[in-house]
């Protein structure tokens, strides 16, 4: 079937619809809606599989129950129904009666929203949700396609951009770290769930067994401090096979003080794009140490992922410039960084890898916690031939990083790749932003030859006016 055109058809009925305004509402509108239907989907599944299983949803709230029936309820009764029996009883469940499952569902909709008015409209989009069968495999992938694109979406639907991580960017990040069945994969910011569901779909090509389906399962943890990402990543979570994403917690992971971290909360794996350019809530630093406390959001995620791993546990993770060259509290976090991790590789991305949610540079860090740094590898992404920046149109690809791969385990200097002693770091102020030194390029020409070679570019311009003002007067002359 058409998915795409689906899709397409549901966002032009909600775009007629008074109350739903803007690209983020219908996009929150949209999911609450595909959440409901992919988990009612799923429990069909779920009833066949398990002998005992038992829906934590009220029957008469169930998908299947109230929307599945094309000419079921509609107009006044319709909006009355989900505005004040939907809502009302999915937000109210009871945890201790519902279980985990239900846990899930009640999270959801505690910062969920019907943003349309009108019953004729939201009958008709409920209608063209049916149209999809999740539990059909080619359904299920097509529609898996069409949601990332809606998460990419979200890049022009104004700050919801930071939800929305490249794929290129969250896939490289996994086949490098490249966790294994058993290990426990933390995201403690993980928006809509890139990072997530690149390590879901990457253990489960180990998976051979029934009951290593069950490791799996228990092996993804996430957090997110946002209602819609959080509905979207749990979403997404479903989407991919994940019985009970209630490991999706909504809260903010620097709100604990980072001293409460016990042996138990730690994990194997940390991927992560962690928010940056912005400053966390009043108070939020002092959960930290006096020497780590700032308000700047990346700087306080990269002191807890450090605390975070386990001993040789891992982490990739999307960092600015800034941290990079930053001083003052950076310069520390960076110092602690270094000696309590093997920070062995920063692959430094080029412009616009994020645009057009923001144009900052950023960089990938690679490190492993339980011993100091020695030696870090660069490794600095160019454009493809014939590519200037990235875009919309022209996102970041994946085939890309192939030479970036091959160079992982084997590696040798050459015009992309250098490495830097960590005693030269240090005796830098732990200045991370060391330039390519490999690459021949103007930037590293001494002010004397930048002169040189500005003033013989000036002398040739004035050379080419003189030209042009000789050949414009002798076609003037013979008028």
């Amino acid at each position: 079937m058409n998915i795409s055109g689906t899709i397409k058809s549901i966002q032009d009925i909600m775009r007629k619809d008074a109350g739903v305004d803007g690209d983020a509402q219908r996009i929150g509108q949209l999911v609450w809606l595909f959440f409901l239907k992919i988990f009612d989907d799923q429990e069909e599944s779920l009833e066949i599989l398990k002998d005992d299983y038992c829906s934590p949803i009220p029957e008469a709230l169930r998908w299947r129950n109230w929307a599945a029936d094309p000419t079921g309820i509609t107009g006044d009764t319709l909006m009355e129904f989900v505005n004040n029996q939907l809502f009302k009883g999915l937000k109210e469940l009871d945890p201790t009666l519902v279980g985990e499952r239900g846990l899930v569902v009640k999270n959801v909709f505690e910062d969920a929203y019907n943003y349309m008015k009108s019953g004729q409209l939201l009958r008709q989009v409920i209608n063209k949700i049916n149209e999809i069968n999740f539990n059909k495999s080619e359904d299920r992938h097509l529609f898996g396609d069409i949601y990332e694109q809606l998460l990419k979406d979200l890049q022009s639907a104004g700050n919801a951009g930071e939800f929305y991580t490249p794929r290129a960017v969250t896939q490289l990040i996994v086949d490098l770290i490249n966790p294994q069945l058993g290990e426990t994969i933390l995201d403690p910011a993980c928006g809509t769930g890139g990072f997530l569901t690149c390590a879901i779909e990457h253990l489960r090509q180990q998976v051979t067994q029934p009951e290593e389906n069950e490791v799996l399962q228990q092996s993804i943890r996430g957090v997110e401090k946002k209602p819609l990402p959080h509905l979207l990543c749990t979403t997404n979570m479903l989407l991919h096979g994940m019985e009970i994403p209630s490991f999706i917690r909504h809260d903010n992971t620097l709100a604990s003080p980072l001293r409460d971290i016990q042996e138990r909360d730690k994990v194997n794996i940390i991927i992560t794009n962690p928010p940056f350019g912005g400053t966390e809530e009043d108070g939020i630093e002092s959960n930290f140490p006096t020497n780590f406390q700032t308000r700047e959001t990346a700087d306080l995620f990269l002191v807890l992922i450090a605390k975070t791993l386990k001993n040789y546990g891992r982490a990739g993770v999307v960092l600015p410039d800034g941290t990079l060259f930053g001083e003052g509290v950076k310069t520390r976090i960076k110092e602690f960084l270094l000696r309590e991790c093997n920070l062995h590789t920063i692959v430094r991305l080029p412009n616009g890898v994020f645009n057009p949610y923001t144009g900052i540079k950023t960089n990938l860090l690679f490190f492993e916690k339980g011993k100091p740094t020695q030696t870090v590898w660069y490794w600095e992404h160019r454009y493809p031939e014939g590519v200037k920046n990235y875009n919309k149109t022209r996102p970041i690809r994946i085939e890309e990083f192939e030479s970036l791969k091959a160079w992982w385990h084997n590696r040798v200097e050459t015009e992309q790749a250098w490495q830097v002693p960590v005693a030269t770091l240090e005796a830098n102020g732990f200045n991370l932003d060391i330039k390519n030194p490999n690459m021949e390029d103007a930037i590293h020409a001494s002010p004397e030859e930048l002169l040189v070679k500005y003033k013989t570019v000036l002398s040739n311009l004035k050379a080419k006016q003189e030209d042009l003002k000789s050949a414009l007067a002798s076609v003037l002359r013979q008028f």
